[in-house]
């Protein structure tokens, strides 16, 4: 390199180095000012309201404090829990049947048929037929098989309602028909 191009270039370093400086300061004296001047706003805090207690009276109204009404209704409920442990304790003592283990969308009625006088459904799952009768259990939900006819079965459940206890209720299966091909 010649001498007047590294003049040129050492020129150009000095001016660059010197406008960083000088506007760093500025910004820092800037940033200074504003600081001085910024003050925080905090809203001070409301007293909190006295509390005052009102005395509970009785007049001619039930009182809310009465044992004998705490003692009624845990009476009550303790019946409703036998009654419920009741009706599911037969059904958790009993050896399950094959068919208990399918949930009923599972399970499809193809037929029926008389076996020796008694009414006999034909079920399929996976793609296996298994024969029924009344008192056969079948479903998750403790189904006991209580009627068959040639178009439906009538099952009785055992199932839990929104609370939580155990109630019976009645599902019908009905005969499922192929679509022929």
């Amino acid at each position: 390199m010649t001498s007047p191009r590294i003049a040129a270039v050492s020129l150009a370093l000095i001016s660059l180095v010197g406008c960083t400086s000088s506007d760093e300061s500025v910004l820092r004296d800037w940033m200074a000012s504003e600081r001085a001047q910024a003050r925080p706003r905090v809203t001070p805090l409301t007293e909190p309201k006295q509390f005052q207690p009102v005395g509970y009276e009785v007049n001619s109204e039930i009182d809310p404090f009465d044992p004998m009404k705490l003692t009624q209704a845990l009476r009550r409920e303790s019946a409703q829990m036998a009654s419920n442990a009741a009706l599911i304790a037969p059904e958790l003592a009993r050896r399950k049947e094959p068919l208990e283990v399918f949930p009923l969308d599972a399970v499809a009625m193809v037929g029926s048929l008389n076996k020796q006088g008694k009414p006999t459904a034909l079920l399929k799952v996976d793609k296996l037929l298994y024969q029924v009768q009344a008192g056969n259990y079948l479903g998750q939900n403790y189904g006991r098989i209580v009627a068959i006819n040639e178009t439906s079965i009538q099952l009785r459940e055992i199932v839990q309602d929104p609370a939580g206890d155990w109630i019976e209720r009645t599902t019908t299966l009905e005969l499922q028909e192929e679509a022929k091909k």
